[in-house]
């Protein structure tokens, strides 16, 4: 994670992490090359109100954009290192997580959602969308009433 370069990719902005970042390149993210790699994700996490934390070429993190740009949200996306997804924060309530439960990970306002199989969950309880529109990051639409009232059809 020693610089930051941005890229669009299939409406999800992509943000790579391991790349030296251009000088001339504008971006909100700014690295710190002192921080820690556990400062630079809690910082990240505090400054993005979607954030998904992902492997390259990850197949779920693919799943997990896919859905949140169908329901109007891009996310920023950061593909960590195989040393760096040890910094994520643990979901599990007990503290302990491994590897392939942690990432990919996705963070809403701060908070820890999960994997695919939580954010999907999330979805389909009628809980994401409220919760995106909550943050700002989603505005409230009536073409869907069922994603916006929680109903099931």
């Amino acid at each position: 994670m020693q610089g930051l370069r941005q890229s669009c990719s299939d409406d999800v902005d992509l943000l790579d992490l391991s790349s030296p970042l251009n000088s001339s390149a504008s971006s909100s993210l700014s690295i710190d090359e002192a921080e820690s790699t556990e400062t630079r994700i809690q910082r990240l996490i505090s400054e993005h109100p979607v954030i998904i934390f992902s492997r390259s070429s990850c197949c779920m993190c693919h799943v997990m954009k896919k859905l949140l740009a169908t329901i109007g949200v891009h996310p920023t996306v950061i593909e960590l290192d195989d040393h760096e997804i040890y910094a994520l924060p643990p979901a599990a309530e007990d503290g302990s997580s491994s590897t392939s439960s942690i990432a990919p990970a996705v963070f809403i306002g701060g908070t820890c959602v999960g994997g695919l199989e939580s954010l999907v969950a999330l979805h389909l309880s009628g809980h994401l969308v409220p919760k995106l529109v909550e943050l700002g990051v989603l505005a409230f639409s009536s073409g869907c009433t069922a994603c916006s009232s929680g109903e099931k059809k």
